[in-house]
């Protein structure tokens, strides 16, 4: 079963002669952050676990991977915005939502962004080395009271049917959520006619929306049966099957 994992984006890069191995040192203590409506403010934790500090800063954005900090205009506020991590440490965010107009009926969906930026290297003592900032990128739930059903429940009320895909070849998957809460997908595959077709890459499909998903040499499928991994709320798997025809 694949593992699953946050969007991980290298952002900026400084000058260097040889590539090395590297990885983020601060990580996200989870996937996904789910935000109750009816809370001031949700908590999440962030640890460092390398040998070095690092410089942190945090923001939100409504789903434009491209805002700067300075220029998001999603309605929360995070405390501390930025801020050193010491080595082996971690540190705690407060998100609050500072109350603009959202459905009530269903989910909505923001989008949590850490920086994180190494320390410089002396370039006498290690004139090889690359360094990388790292931006870590996951989605935040903004979930109203008392939606109707539970989450963990949407993935099975889901609406498969077969679609010519968008770019004119082959076939895609139109998938439709009736529930209140979004669902996403760490993996998608389909069986028919003897062969199976993955989506590896996942999606993700609003409340009360339909989302077309592409999978990869799908062409001249009429029906077949559908095995997906969906996501819970703490990032672990829900796996299911369902038909799906034309």
């Amino acid at each position: 079963m694949r593992a699953l994992t946050s969007e991980l984006v290298a952002l900026t890069s400084s000058l260097a002669i040889f590539t090395a191995t590297v990885q983020a040192s601060v990580t996200i203590n989870g996937t996904r952050v789910v935000y109750p409506l009816d809370q001031r403010e949700v908590t999440v934790k962030l640890n460092n676990d390398s040998r070095n500090p690092s410089l942190v800063q945090v923001w939100m954005d409504d789903g434009d991977a491209n805002t700067k900090p300075g220029d998001s205009k999603a309605p929360f506020v995070i405390t501390p915005p930025i801020f050193r991590m010491d080595a082996n440490k971690s540190q705690t965010l407060r998100v609050m939502f500072s109350g603009a107009a959202l459905p009530q009926d269903r989910e909505s969906i923001y989008w949590l962004n850490v920086l994180d930026v190494p320390p410089k290297v002396d370039a006498k003592s290690d004139a090889n080395t690359l360094q990388l900032a790292y931006r870590t990128r996951i989605k935040v739930f903004m979930r109203p009271p008392k939606l109707p059903g539970k989450p963990e429940e949407a993935p099975q009320a889901l609406a498969w049917k077969i679609v010519p895909a968008s770019e004119g070849a082959g076939n895609a998957l139109a998938v439709s959520n009736p529930s209140a809460y979004y669902v996403s997908f760490s993996e998608i595959q389909v069986t028919a006619n003897g062969r199976t077709y993955k989506n590896e890459r996942g999606g993700m499909v609003p409340p009360h929306g339909t989302e077309v998903i592409p999978v990869p040499q799908m062409s001249g499928v009429r029906a077949g049966k559908v095995h997906y991994l969906a996501i819970s709320d703490f990032g672990g798997p829900i796996e299911g099957d369902a038909n799906v025809s034309e």
